[in-house]
């Protein structure tokens, strides 16, 4: 099993991709089965003449239950996995990955690089459609929607989370965005934006149609990997006359977004279901298999969703840790595993702001006697951060999340970025010399003590009062992630002491948790995690980046949206040097092309913030139990993007299943893969 695992890490970023090379479709490509129509024709002229997008939608239908609704449809604005999904399913993008790791085309059927390295240019798929939510055909897609949605996400006013991978990589992107800014400052309030007025055009910016099936991106330097960005939302195109019609209330609604993936929406009743109906016109239609994806909403999912399956009633369940000795016993045809995907990686980040910004956030950690600006000063200390950084026996805690030793040595990490995501000169980057010295910092109850006993001098005349209240945070409805943050708890303070630390648990609200706890700072020491958008380690580096979005009451940047560590740049603190050089060497970093050069830089970056105890590295989440009807090896596999979140390619079994079963799907995809 740790072979097989290993074996998998390793293999996730197997896909072929130079700075210039050319792609050609597979011969086999399926023809989409609406004719082109042009974009400019109007959409009751499409509706009348094109074919209904929906079929026999009983043929193939994949049941489960959730408990966390999102945010918003609106896939070009949305940062989170859970609002993702959506777009990543009714949406097809440029390129894509395949089952066996390898980037291969989407929308686009051909694409190249000039000799300088910085112009991309894409040929798109004639005669793709966007669908209305009944399936109903709109207008041909085309190169101008990818144009309209970038535009849509480098607009502040739409506050996108994820317009960083437009604004930090496209040349003009940052300016035009500065320049929009700037004009809506001199706005007054509800004034709507005159781009004649504001001096900013888009047109600057290095995203263009050249026609109707030719886009083409300028990148300010020469970024090999940038293919591997276009499979991230907000590279995904939207119908350009409905983003101007609709502005903020895009995606608000089923019946507020056009679609042109594998899945049309075609019933959304938030906190009740979500159905997803194929689209049987799209280009890869022939590669869809489940025809309809019924959703239901129950808050009580985790603890429900195990006995219906047993009573064949939904198709998929979590199952916790806790219940796996019992379903190995009882009901072993059942169950079996999801896969372990490196694309995300997990760590526990202490927070820096608990007793100052938001007037709610202040409040809440006073109701619950949790000591705001007593945890600030504590936090502040590197003694502290570093005693408690020892003292976290990550091994221990993990079992809540993985019985299996071998399994949990495995995906344990010692750096942000994970092993095998990406390596230069044959040297994988979590190996590079940098991170030599990182591993010190870890689980040592000796050193722990040390830390404990100059912290407790410290914090002491700094008028900080023992023990210190830490608030560890989890997710309300996942019953592992609790016993996780239960154990964390024990363990600190065994190793500690209650004199020194005691541990606040704080179950927050399944919906929404990313707002209201993460970004809400309402922890002290809570584990966090980030998603490669693509095959680059300043990705890893994205989390820690201040927030631009997130202002105070005179428009200033308020904070990060993970652990509010910049809050150094602004008050004066011990941190405030070492924040200062992290920040300029992930700026220095950002503009190396040299691959080794800069590779080195991200490195000693990110080792400033494990040396520093700022951030704890964790794990990449391993193979969690599932009862499922999915074969998950028949799905896309990727190290970013959205590729993983996808339905294409699977098929609804008849029967769950079953360990052996998933074994030998799981060999059978090393040998696909070409390693067994």
């Amino acid at each position: 099993m740790k072979k097989l695992i290993a074996l998998a890490l390793c293999l996730c970023m197997v896909f072929a991709m130079t700075a210039c090379q050319t792609t050609t479709s597979p011969s086999a490509s399926t023809e989409p089965g609406a004719q082109p129509t042009g974009g400019s024709e109007s959409p009751e002229a499409v509706e009348t003449t094109g074919a209904n997008a929906l079929g026999d939608s009983d043929a193939m239908v994949y049941s489960s239950l959730y408990a966390s609704e999102v945010s918003s449809l609106n896939y070009l604005i949305e940062g989170a996995t859970n609002e993702q999904t959506v777009g990543a399913n009714v949406i097809d993008t440029l390129v894509e990955y395949n089952s066996t790791a390898e980037l291969v085309p989407g929308l686009a059927e051909t694409w190249k690089c000039s000799e300088d390295g910085l112009t991309w240019t894409f040929h798109l798929r004639q005669g793709v459609m966007w669908y209305d939510y009944q399936g109903n055909p709109v207008a041909e897609l085309t190169a101008n929607d990818f144009v309209s949605a970038a535009k849509y996400v480098c607009d502040p006013a739409n506050e996108s989370a994820t317009d960083y991978m437009i604004l930090d990589l496209i040349a003009g992107a940052s300016d035009y965005y500065d320049q929009v800014s700037a004009y809506y400052e001199t706005l007054e309030e509800g004034a709507e934006m005159d781009d004649d007025a504001s001096g900013a055009d888009f047109g600057t910016v290095g995203i263009k149609a050249v026609d109707d099936y030719t886009l083409q991106y300028t990148t300010v330097d020469v970024y090999p990997f940038f293919p591997s960005c276009l499979t991230y939302v907000c590279y995904m195109p939207a119908y350009g006359p409905l983003l101007d019609e609709l502005g903020q209330d895009f995606g608000t609604s089923n019946d507020k977004m056009y679609y042109c993936g594998a899945y049309i929406l075609t019933e959304y009743e938030p906190q009740v279901k979500r159905t997803y109906e194929k689209n049987y016109q799209n280009w890869d239609a022939d590669n869809v298999y489940i025809t309809k994806l019924a959703q239901t909403y129950n808050a009580e999912s985790s603890t429900l969703a195990p006995a219906m399956v047993l009573r064949g009633e939904i198709d998929y369940a979590d199952i916790p840790t806790s219940m796996v000795d019992e379903w190995l016993q009882s009901y072993p045809e059942y169950l079996s595993k999801d896969r372990a995907v490196p694309d995300y990686s997990y760590f526990y980040c202490f927070n820096f702001r608990a007793g100052s910004g938001s007037p709610d956030r202040i409040s809440t950690w006073e109701a619950n006697g949790w000591e705001p600006a007593n945890w600030d000063l504590a936090v502040s200390n590197a003694n502290f951060r570093h005693a408690i950084m020892s003292a976290f026996d990550r091994d221990y805690s993990m079992y809540a999340l993985e019985p299996d030793a071998d399994a949990r040595a495995d995906v344990t990490q010692h750096t942000i970025t994970p092993s095998t995501f990406t390596s230069v000169d044959g040297v994988d980057y979590s190996a590079l010399p940098e991170f030599d010295n990182v591993d010190q910092y870890f689980y040592d109850e000796a050193k722990a003590a040390e830390y404990k006993a100059a912290a407790v001098e410290e914090l002491t005349a700094m008028g900080v009062t023992l023990p210190v209240k830490m608030v560890i945070s989890y997710r309300s409805d996942d019953s592992d992630w609790e016993q996780e943050s239960i154990l964390l708890k024990q363990q600190l303070e065994s190793v500690l002491g209650t004199d020194f630390i005691v541990c606040e648990l704080y179950g927050g609200p399944a919906d929404g948790f990313r707002v209201e706890v993460r970004h809400n700072g309402m922890y002290g020491f809570m584990r966090c995690n980030w998603g490669a958008d693509y095959e680059d380690p300043s990705t890893w580096a994205q989390p820690f980046a201040v927030d631009d979005s997130v202002r105070d009451s005179d428009g200033a940047v308020e904070c990060n949206s993970y652990n509010d560590m910049d809050i150094a740049l602004t008050v004066e603190s011990d941190l405030t040097p070492i924040l200062e050089a992290y920040y300029a060497k992930v700026d220095e970093a950002k503009a190396i092309s040299d691959t080794a050069q800069r590779y080195s830089a991200f490195a000693q970056a990110e080792a400033m913030l494990i040396e520093n105890a700022i951030v704890v590295p964790y794990f990449i989440f391993p193979s969690s139990y599932v009862a499922t009807k999915l074969n998950i090896f028949e799905g896309q596999y990727a190290p970013c993007g959205v590729s993983n979140l996808r339905y294409k390619g699977q098929k609804v079994h008849d029967s769950y299943i079953t360990m052996d079963e998933y074994e030998a799907a799981y060999d059978q995809w090393l040998v696909d893969m070409g390693t067994n």
